[in-house]
């Protein structure tokens, strides 16, 4: 569908999945994905999950542009480590996304630094502010923090988690990451990639609008700060709270089929 709630975990899909109104369609790829389309408030919606990491997003957001006429709609809903105030429990809302990724180079010549962070890549305000009202309409989690959220292009070293058995020349990245870029609050590792091609959609020549609007909420699994982590049972309850809550935010961003993909030869072809 045109509107599009992509996670990582398929089990949180699922779940996520039993608070529409009608599943119309289930599909496990080769890929890894799951896609599971169905109607809420009458309008179509995807829930996709890829996985995890910048290659999954780049194979979730290509594909769906190519197989979905109109305008797509799409909202991450994910978790994080928290590298601020935020605590396990809370919510936060990606205003912007920046790269994290390792420098192979640094480790042969050690010359320039061993991490280095791109450029922030803007969410859609309009969508995200969206998000931000629902969630605090069904009250999801104990607080709501706006700003940067690092994307790394791995889980360990360009997470600034050490460990023993690799070097990884990563115990001063964090500071670094708050050094360059004051906003950042968190770290994942997905969103950056989906703004950055919903700006790029723009067609082959660059030379239309974009054809995606992107945003993303995060549920803080991970206190990076104080070294804290989410129960397995407070998790899932979040996410049970926080579905419609991003639901309703795609509805009532998006609350007709005017323009979008046509219900003739669809899954919802005789549902609206």
């Amino acid at each position: 569908a045109n509107r599009v709630i992509t996670v990582g975990d398929p089990q949180r899909a699922r779940i996520m999945a039993q608070q529409l109104d009608e599943i119309l369609f289930e599909h496990s790829s080769h890929r890894g994905f799951l896609t599971i389309t169905g109607l809420y408030r009458g309008l179509p919606l995807s829930i996709v999950a890829i996985g995890m990491g910048l290659s999954m997003m780049d194979f979730f957001v290509r594909e769906t542009r190519m197989v979905v006429q109109g305008p797509l709609t799409i909202v991450r809903f994910g978790s994080c480590g928290s590298i601020c105030d935020a605590k396990t429990g809370d919510v936060i809302i990606a205003d912007s996304a920046f790269g994290i990724n390792r420098n192979y180079d640094y480790f042969d010549t050690h010359t320039g630094a061993p991490y280095r962070l791109s450029s922030l890549e803007a969410s859609d305000k309009e969508l995200a502010d969206h998000l931000v009202q629902q969630i605090q309409g069904h009250k999801v989690g104990r607080d709501i923090v706006r700003g940067a959220v690092g994307n790394a292009d791995s889980f360990y070293g360009s997470q600034g988690r050490t460990g023993d058995d690799f070097y990884d020349d990563n115990d001063t990245l964090i500071q670094m990451i708050h050094e360059q870029v004051p906003s950042a609050v968190a770290l994942e590792m997905e969103s950056h990639m989906l703004f950055h091609l919903a700006r790029m959609s723009t067609g082959r020549l660059n030379d239309r609008p974009p054809s995606i609007r992107a945003a993303c909420a995060l549920l803080v699994f991970a206190d990076r700060s104080g070294n804290a982590f989410i129960s397995p049972e407070m998790s899932t309850q979040m996410v049970i709270a926080a579905t419609k809550a991003v639901f309703d935010a795609l509805v009532n961003d998006s609350p007709t089929q005017d323009n979008l993909h046509p219900s003739i030869g669809s899954v919802w072809e005789s549902k609206i």
